[in-house]
């Protein structure tokens, strides 16, 4: 049986060599993470298997690999680059890789969060210019964190807020328990947080969750922190709210379309910090990653499942 890594940047291909050993099914690694969808069935061949970091792979595409039959995508949000039910009716099975970067994504969280309330971007920006520009932070200890969606990182994120004298409160479609953490409904939530972080899977029933009635529903002056998916908010409803002051600042690792164009208005707000996409690039989480795909390699050698 063989693997190709269809989309590897260097970072991750290096880490796929590092960690692939014998007995494994052969891998053949592509070193090229701007492959574009149609060049993937020369780059796939007649591979059983598919890893795919974040490159579209459009189900028309993945029918004119002939001997495909699973892709192992690198995180949870397949959706946002092909259709697995579509692939599914194809005879192509997706799977999909948990948990490897929870405390990684969650340190950016908190990152944004600080960075937002203490206005360190603003003032780099500012001192780099040649000006002295000191800004108002807000103390976090005794403030509300409202986590939207709790899995793996929210809770990581819990624990982090919790030790920093934060009190917690979460929203998640599904019942869940969690120590130190109170559940409410959501639009509770967001009345009562000071900071309000997404971390939610996209899919039909998430994307544009956080709407302009529910931005309006927050409390005046709320940071939003969003490690999540760009598409779970309006994102023309975030820009009013934050030129209206109504959100005190966005903390935004991720964007409606990535890479962000050129000239986006969220690169003119003072009132962002931005961050491309990148909570999960630790050294650590890309051990994990990557790992955890070789395993998925492994069993469907062994298994065909």
């Amino acid at each position: 049986m063989r693997a190709v890594f269809a989309d590897a940047n260097d970072t991750l291909a290096a880490v796929a060599e590092k960690l692939w050993h014998a007995g494994d099914p052969d891998l053949v690694i592509n070193r090229n993470p701007d492959v574009k969808p149609d060049a993937l069935p020369a780059v796939i061949g007649d591979a059983e298997i598919a890893i795919i970091d974040h490159t579209h792979l459009p189900t028309p595409v993945a029918a004119e690999c002939p001997g495909l039959k699973h892709v192992v995508f690198l995180g949870t949000g397949a959706r946002s680059y092909m259709n697995p039910e579509e692939l599914a009716g194809r005879g192509i099975t997706v799977h999909l890789i948990k948990g490897y970067g929870d405390t990684a994504v969650a340190e950016c969280a908190v990152a944004l969060m600080w960075a937002a309330a203490k206005g360190f971007a603003r003032m780099d920006r500012q001192m780099r210019a040649g000006h002295w520009v000191r800004t108002d932070g807000v103390e976090l200890t005794g403030k509300t964190i409202g986590l939207i969606g709790f899995g793996g990182i929210a809770a990581e994120v819990a624990r982090m807020a919790g030790g920093c004298g934060m009190k917690v409160v979460a929203w998640n479609r599904s019942p869940k328990r969690h120590p130190g953490v109170a559940f409410l409904p959501l639009e509770q939530v967001l009345a009562e947080s000071d900071v309000i972080s997404l971390h939610l899977l996209l899919n039909d029933e998430t994307k544009g969750l956080i709407s302009a009635k529910r931005i309006a529903g927050m409390k005046p002056g709320v940071i939003l922190v969003n490690t999540a998916r760009g598409a779970l908010v309006d994102e023309d409803a975030m820009i009013a709210a934050l030129r209206s002051g109504h959100i005190r600042h966005a903390g935004l690792d991720v964007f409606a379309v990535e890479p962000m164009p050129a000239g986006h208005v969220l690169t003119t707000l003072e009132n962002v910090t931005l961050s491309a996409h990148s909570a999960f690039r630790t050294p650590e989480a890309s051990d994990n990653l990557i790992n955890a795909a070789l395993d998925h390699c492994r069993r469907i050698a062994a298994t065909g499942r």
